[in-house]
């Protein structure tokens, strides 16, 4: 059974994210550091009782200290059945399973940034 909401296309970029076509004609856009940030396993949302994890800030640029970070790439992408994709991430992160409904939900067009 599909919905309207269900994707049409996906195209996957490992370096810069992923754009879904919607079968309602809507389209989202999503960078890595956002569909990172957005991940929606238990340990990301603090579920657990722990902490949820924080958005990944960029350095002080005006620090002479600045620490060398790796630039996040996504290694993989496998579907989950036929409603979501799991992400394996370059920094060690594979839990969270990014269904059809959440990446609506947390789709960061302006049209659903006002809506919500």
């Amino acid at each position: 059974m599909t919905t309207v909401t269900d994707p049409e296309h996906i195209a996957i970029s490992k370096s810069k994210g992923i754009k879904i076509d919607w079968k309602d004609r809507h389209a989202s856009d999503y960078a890595i550091g956002y569909l990172r940030d957005k991940c929606p396993c238990a340990s990301c949302t603090g579920a657990h009782g722990t902490p949820p994890r924080q958005p990944d800030t960029p350095a002080d640029p005006a620090s002479p200290f600045q620490m060398y970070k790796p630039t996040l790439k996504m290694l993989g992408v496998e579907p989950v059945g036929n409603y979501a994709i799991r992400i394996h991430w370059s920094d060690g992160h594979s839990t969270g399973i990014y269904s059809w409904e959440h990446l609506r939900n947390i789709c960061p067009c302006d049209e659903c940034r006002k809506a919500h």
